[in-house]
């Protein structure tokens, strides 16, 4: 006889999971120093904007780090588009180390909504039981780790293409553009996704989805003028300290071909720049040709990654949003082999070797082998695209 949980008993047994999960998680984070972590950057800026400070000045920028015992102070302004201090103001009403787990709890429970959403696409029982199953696995999956320990924001561009998809189901191409948009406030990750998502509108003519992100990218340009009227030019100048002391060491071509020249100038320019507009070429021929097939969802499954590898600058934490194109693989697997085994596979592959390439990190200070998340992405991306439906078996009907 087969044992069958109620669907709403599933839920529930699943819910019990996750929270103990997260308890568990953020209890190995209590004794981490906050202070020294890229938590400080969001919560600092939240802290001022709440005072009637501005981040964007340098004195007081740095004055805050003295008030609040920051000690690490690699930036000398708020290191990220100013209208996203706003955002990190929900955090400034807390002490620092009160936000920092309250951030971690919020970014779980984010990932486990995205999660539970985009497997219910497939609308059959059987995906109900991989909710918990898919979120373990994730958990310990490097992007996720290190994001929740470091208190990153990457779990915003997550949220921003979920929406954007979900969106699009709904024929509200503007809205979904609009949302699309905000993935500027990390300039490196949302340049090279609205660069690959423009291809896929005009492919489909989708101009409202184009009026959307122009609208989109007018809300934050003005809403930063606001906040002070020179924050672009101060955005560009911090942004080129960063990559002056972050240059070799990420996971996308331009690090590699800077290693290949030796650090060489123009060769690391020209290659990187090459290698750059080969892979996002590729991208945007398989969006182009596609464009009548696939989904908003099966586009993402592209542009995430391809976007991901190309742009300029990117660490390991910022490949949280391929949860996106990992649950489609899982879904397909599942739905395509009729089991879980290879699905579960490959989330254990995945978190090995995203793993590895953290501890890497930690011992080199260089996030190279990150590129091995990338490349089992595309790999099984194309596997599971490919695979053919293995057919139903039917059972033979019972003798009288």
């Amino acid at each position: 006889m087969k044992l069958s949980i109620p669907k709403p008993i599933g839920i529930i047994i699943s819910l019990l999971l996750i929270a103990g999960l997260i308890f568990v998680r953020t209890q190995q984070s209590r004794d981490f120093n906050t202070s020294t972590s890229n938590f400080s950057f969001f919560w600092l800026a939240g802290r001022m904007v709440l005072n009637g400070e501005n981040p964007y000045d340098e004195a007081q920028y740095l004055g805050g780090h003295d008030t609040y015992n920051i000690k690490w102070r690699p930036n000398r302004i708020f290191p990220y588009p100013l209208p996203l201090a706003l955002l990190c103001v929900p955090l400034g009403f807390f002490s620092i180390k009160t936000a920092y787990i309250v951030w971690q709890i919020i970014t779980f429970l984010l990932v486990a909504v995205t999660i539970y959403i985009l497997m219910n696409r497939w609308q059959e029982k059987k995906y109900y039981y991989l909710y918990f199953p898919i979120f373990l696995f994730l958990v310990f999956w490097g992007p996720l780790y290190l994001t929740s320990h470091a208190g990153t924001i990457s779990v915003l561009p997550v949220i921003l293409l979920l929406a954007a998809i979900l969106l699009f189901e709904k024929d509200q191409s503007l809205w979904a553009g609009v949302v699309l948009a905000f993935t500027m406030l990390k300039p490196p990750q949302g340049l090279t996704i609205l660069l690959l998502a423009g291809v896929w509108f005009l492919a489909r003519r989708d101009w409202k989805a184009i009026l959307g992100v122009a609208l989109g990218g007018l809300a934050i340009l003005v809403i930063g003028l606001i906040q002070d009227p020179q924050w672009i030019q101060k955005f560009l100048g911090a942004g080129d300290a960063v990559m002056a002391r972050t240059q070799g060491v990420h996971s996308n071509v331009w690090a590699f071909a800077y290693l290949a020249c030796d650090g060489a100038s123009p060769c690391s320019t020209l290659l990187g720049g090459t290698l750059s507009l080969i892979m996002l070429g590729a991208a945007s021929l398989l969006l182009w040709r596609n464009q009548a097939k696939w989904s908003a969802w099966e586009a993402m499954n592209v542009i995430i990654p391809f976007g991901f590898i190309s742009t300029i600058y990117l660490w390991v934490y910022d490949q949280l949003p391929y949860i996106i194109p990992i649950v489609w693989i899982i879904g397909t697997l599942v739905q395509k082999r009729r089991g879980v085994w290879l699905a579960f596979g490959f989330l254990a592959l995945l978190d090995m070797v995203s793993l590895f390439a953290v501890l890497r990190l930690v011992d080199t200070e260089k996030d190279l082998w990150s590129l091995g998340t990338t490349i089992l992405v595309f790999l099984f991306l194309f596997i599971a695209q490919r695979m053919k439906q293995k057919p139903a078996i039917d059972k033979a009907p019972a003798s009288a």
